[in-house]
């Protein structure tokens, strides 16, 4: 008897998730056929009830139900303990955090902490953004803090731009000469043109994905995205320090 109840549960488990992927299935197919251009990265259950949330590949996330009828574009929040959490903000720190990760160390401009780490932050950076050139001197004090700092290319103005050139050649060099040439730009200087394969115009994109609109965005560890300039003690307390 008991063998024939677990058989007929592992039964039922088995029909539920055929059944759960089947939901999954026609969502991602119903939502790629509004646009061929549109492409499902996940598709799961939402936080509240007869909702699902679907991930696109552009790093947007969207609300939906079981057939795919309604679209719900925007943030979806909770009362927590008296407080109003996005919950959209919650996913999409995920999201930043899995796509940061997979951009290797010798795609970054890195200025490393000082000592023992105690920080991380990722910058998405343009070299001629005045902002970025402000953060840009803070960042010795920074590395002082214990706080490592990764340059990630994002030229506002796109591949043709003064900007992007002048990152590519930053880009195609290597170590401290990369550092060294990031802080020349920074401070203006108008560097020579170097032809190479480079991550610039993927980051880029990438940063488009992750909801960077303007420079400098700071991206923490834990996926919080910080856009605009912020002190080296602001940063710091908002790291912990």
């Amino acid at each position: 008897m008991r063998a024939f109840a677990a058989a007929l549960l592992l039964c039922v488990m088995s029909q539920s998730v055929l059944a759960a992927d089947t939901v999954r299935d026609r969502i991602a197919e119903r939502i790629q056929s509004f646009d061929s251009r549109l492409s499902v990265e996940s598709v799961s259950e939402a936080p509240m009830a007869g909702l699902y949330e679907v991930v696109l590949s552009s790093g947007e996330v969207l609300y939906t139900d079981d057939k795919a009828e309604y679209i719900l574009a925007g943030e979806l929040y909770q009362i927590q303990s008296g407080n109003l959490v996005s919950l959209t903000e919650e996913r999409l720190k995920d999201v930043r955090v899995k796509a940061l990760a997979g951009i290797p160390a010798e795609q970054r401009v890195i200025f490393p902490a000082k000592g023992e780490r105690k920080a991380h932050l990722q910058v998405f950076t343009d070299v001629d953004c005045g902002y970025c050139r402000k953060l840009h001197d803070e960042v010795a004090k920074l590395n002082d803090m214990g706080v490592q700092v990764d340059y990630l290319a994002f030229p506002r103005g796109g591949a043709r731009s003064a900007a992007a050139a002048k990152m590519s050649a930053i880009w195609c060099a290597e170590g401290d000469e990369r550092r060294a040439l990031m802080t020349r730009a920074k401070n203006g200087e108008n560097l020579k043109p170097v032809a190479c394969d480079n991550p610039v115009m993927e980051q880029f994109a990438i940063g488009q994905q992750l909801g960077v609109t303007g420079t400098p965005a700071l991206v923490l560890d834990d996926g919080r995205l910080l856009p605009g300039y912020l002190p080296a003690e602001q940063l710091a307390k908002v790291l912990g320090l």
